[in-house]
């Protein structure tokens, strides 16, 4: 009896520091939310639960899976796309983070839509004026009052600068920042009363994980950081002497917090066949400066381009491939990096036990992996994967005069392969990390895009991929320089997350 006794109270000093450490973290989120948005969110909340309950009592079969059983991720897929911001977001990260999250979410969250409404251009102006503390007759001699974009951060405006530049003009809609400070708040405090419940949740890093998010998508409110990603990747293109691909330069003078001013491409997205020949002779040469530039940014400059889309890659009237929307990049540690280039390595010669042992070296495993089991899994993956062809939809003018070809990705297809590659790992024992999953899913991009513009062109062993400064069996190029780092935007760091 008396030898418990100092253990009992030890186990109580240790929970009793705990609930220090717990209510001291709720009280900075606090100080740094506010109480009002918390009660305005709360309230807000409440109403979007009591549509949902309508929506279901009306058409429950909108909520129910193929075998008419209610379906968790469909009904979080609904009430986060009727939450707004915030939770648009972050559906977005769960539907790009297959190694994360279960693939049924994964999957639907494929689908959630970013439904905020755009912000009237009278406010827009408002704001402009305001951060900018200008009239906007002295920075701009127009601005087009209907957006080119809306989303659930901020809006996009055409413009033109008093000398004549057309410009791209970002400005981050009001009353966003606090709700994004209030929700994120709340599901921070939430994660970590759930590991205080339940400590063996600790060891999936869930409070991490929301932590690391919450700064990046608060950090991604300010505009400036954003402008310093346009920068850092302009530079790198730069130092690398790379003159065929470029991204929007950022007008520091006409940008702030709320406002980011950058060059407005002109243009068509890489997948409109039609549109390239316009500008290109050459869609295949075309598409190796995509590729080549997207590669040389994930191994030498550690700081890649994380949604190649169709969209967010342009052919540029002058022939330049333009990068546009940094608003998601991935940033790699040196294991992984080191990793991918052995994997690519061991990929472009068939070694498949290879390529197996390297995502090993990549991932996390707490038992021993049998190499040659996931390289034949491995193997059978690959093998189907280069076998979906891309489709590709023929359209003609109103008028029948014209027709016009373009290539069509299927989202839901390229989100359940890289899905699928990350349930083989796991099935082997192994958890990838997250960043793996992103640059899956851009491979899958430029797998597609290779099927349609440059069917014979096998990129991992093109010398015109790699560059002459290319070394195999070693990461990145032989440039000298490492480039400018990030300084900003949404970046996810898996050593950041501990993941690992």
């Amino acid at each position: 009896m008396v030898s418990s006794s100092p253990k009992s109270k030890s186990a109580f000093r240790f929970e009793s520091e705990d609930i220090r450490v717990l209510l001291g973290e709720v009280a900075e989120v606090i100080r740094t939310t506010g109480v009002r948005p918390g009660v305005v969110r709360t309230i807000q909340a409440s109403g979007v639960f009591s549509k949902l309950l309508r929506e279901y009592a009306s058409s429950p079969a909108l909520f129910q899976t193929k075998n008419g059983n209610i379906s968790p991720p469909i009904v979080l897929r609904k009430l986060f796309e009727g939450l707004g911001a915030t939770y648009v977001k972050l559906g977005q990260f769960i539907a790009s983070s297959p190694t994360l999250f279960p693939k049924e979410y994964v999957m639907e969250f494929q689908s959630c839509l970013d439904n905020t409404p755009t912000i009237p251009y009278s406010k827009i102006r408002s704001i402009i004026q305001e951060d900018l503390n200008k009239p906007i007759s002295s920075m701009f001699a127009y601005i087009d009052p209907v957006p080119v974009a809306s989303a659930s951060i901020a809006q996009v405006h055409k413009g033109k600068l008093l000398d004549g530049t057309e410009v791209a003009i970002k400005v981050r809609k009001p009353g966003v920042k606090e709700v994004l400070r209030a929700d994120l708040g709340f599901i921070f405090v939430a994660s970590k009363l759930i590991e205080f419940i339940n400590p063996s949740l600790t060891k999936v890093s869930l409070s991490d994980i929301i932590g690391d998010l919450r700064a990046s998508m608060l950090n991604e409110l300010d505009f400036k950081k954003e402008a310093n990603n346009l920068d850092s990747f302009r530079e790198f293109l730069l130092s690398r002497g790379i003159l065929d691909a470029t991204a929007p330069k950022p007008f520091r003078q006409f940008s702030s917090t709320r406002v980011l001013t950058m060059e407005y491409f002109k243009g068509v997205p890489l997948a409109d066949l039609e549109g390239i020949s316009q500008y290109t002779s050459n869609p295949e040469a075309t598409l190796i400066t995509a590729l080549r530039t997207w590669a040389a940014s994930a191994a030498e400059h550690k700081f890649f381009h994380a949604d190649v889309h169709a969209g967010n890659l342009m052919v540029l009237e002058d022939g330049r491939v333009g990068f546009i929307d940094f608003g998601i990049v991935g940033k790699l540690s040196d294991k992984v990096v080191n990793a991918m280039e052995d994997a690519v390595n061991c990929f472009a010669n068939d070694d498949f036990r290879g390529l197996a042992s390297a995502l090993c070296r990549m991932g996390a495993t707490d038992a021993d992996v049998d190499i040659d089991a996931f390289g034949r899994d491995l193997r059978s993956m690959i093998e189907r994967i280069s076998s979906i062809q891309p489709e590709v939809v023929i359209r003609s003018t109103i008028d029948g005069s014209a027709v016009a070809a373009q290539m069509t990705v299927d989202e839901r297809e390229t989100a359940q392969l890289a899905v699928d590659i990350v349930q083989v790992a796991e099935d082997n024992g192994i958890r990838l990390p997250r960043e793996f999953g992103l640059l899956v899913k851009q491979s899958l991009y430029f797998d597609r895009y290779l099927k349609l513009l440059a069917p014979t062109l096998d990129p991992l062993t093109d010398s015109r991929i790699r560059g002459p400064d290319y070394i195999p069996g070693q990461s990145g190029y032989n440039s000298g320089s490492s480039g400018p780092s990030t300084s900003g935007g949404t970046v996810i760091d898996v050593d950041a997350i501990s993941i690992k």
